[in-house]
């Protein structure tokens, strides 16, 4: 894994793939084949590794967010930079922080609350667990006016944000008033689009964000990075096309949940067995995993 200061140059030359987690038949976090949907996303191109909601970290114990820091940074490859993710209440993010502390992640990314949560308070939050941490944070801005722009640029002339992953679903992504008056105040070069494929070039193109996230990158590596790369140099059509080509799998996403659909896509497209997934969520049923199957079928990634 790559050590050392997080570079938001890094933010705009890949894809950041957001993996779930595998886990063994008795839940513990299962490093082989965890390892396996790392190598399959480098080999892709992918160079960034978001550990975060599709990993389900929500809901992870102490003990085993211990086991996943010690297993992403030893799995990933040198070149390869990983954002494991803490939270998203206060007390245990300020526990994970002093697990954070004893490896070299360049940043770790905040888990977003909606509930019990005000502005003013979260700042507050984001700007002692930075300074506990010792180094910059991630900040996901997942709900409408979750953080108002203002305690947003104290927090970035503070020097306490590292970069913003910004995933506020919208009907029509090119109407967002949210993103309009965050980029008022934040730089766009260190703000990442957080809803995958979807809405990305609308975010790039017109917006100027600088990358995306993206879940459906696990099954389809160097598509997401040729999307990527076509919209940077200007090939909409291309890029177009390719946002097509992740439609069966976002689609079933959207419609049924974007996290367990993910979990059983990544096996049964081959690339790892991911096993049962962390409760408070449930695998997918059998008839969801058929239309699982003919997505990816679709989409020519059974491997």
């Amino acid at each position: 894994m790559k050590t050392g200061p997080f570079n938001p140059n890094l933010l705009s030359e890949s894809v950041f793939a957001v993996p779930p987690l595998a886990r063994d038949a008795d839940y513990q976090i299962d490093a082989d084949e965890n390892e396996k949907i790392i190598r399959f996303l480098e080999a892709g191109g992918v160079r960034s590794l978001l550990y975060g909601g599709n990993a389900v970290l929500y809901h992870t114990s102490l003990a085993d967010f211990d086991d996943l820091l010690g297993m992403i940074s030893d799995s990933a490859g040198p070149d390869t930079t990983v954002v494991p993710s803490f939270g998203p209440s206060f007390g245990i993010a300020s526990d994970q922080i002093n697990i954070l502390q004893e490896f070299d992640f360049g940043t770790a990314m905040l888990l977003p609350s909606r509930d019990i949560v005000d502005s003013a308070g979260i700042a507050t939050g984001i700007r002692k667990l930075s300074e506990q941490y010792g180094k910059p944070i991630v900040v996901y801005l997942k709900h409408d006016r979750w953080l108002s722009p203002d305690d947003l640029k104290s927090l970035d002339d503070d020097g306490v944000i590292s970069w913003i992953k910004y995933a506020v679903v919208r009907e029509n992504p090119a109407e967002d008033d949210y993103l309009r008056e965050v980029l008022d105040v934040f730089p766009a070069e260190r703000i990442v689009s957080g809803i995958g494929e979807q809405p990305a070039i609308i975010h790039l193109r017109d917006f100027g964000i600088t990358g995306f996230t993206s879940g459906c990158v696990c099954v389809a590596p160097r598509k997401s990075m040729d999307m990527l790369g076509s919209i940077q140099g200007g090939d909409m059509e291309m890029a177009e096309s390719i946002r097509q080509y992740f439609l069966p799998l976002e689609n079933l996403r959207d419609g049924i949940h974007p996290i367990r659909v993910l979990h059983e896509a990544v096996a049964l497209a081959g690339v790892a067995n991911t096993g049962p997934i962390q409760p408070m969520l449930s695998n997918v049923c059998d008839e969801t995993k058929s239309k699982i199957q003919e997505a990816l079928r679709t989409m020519k990634v059974i491997h």
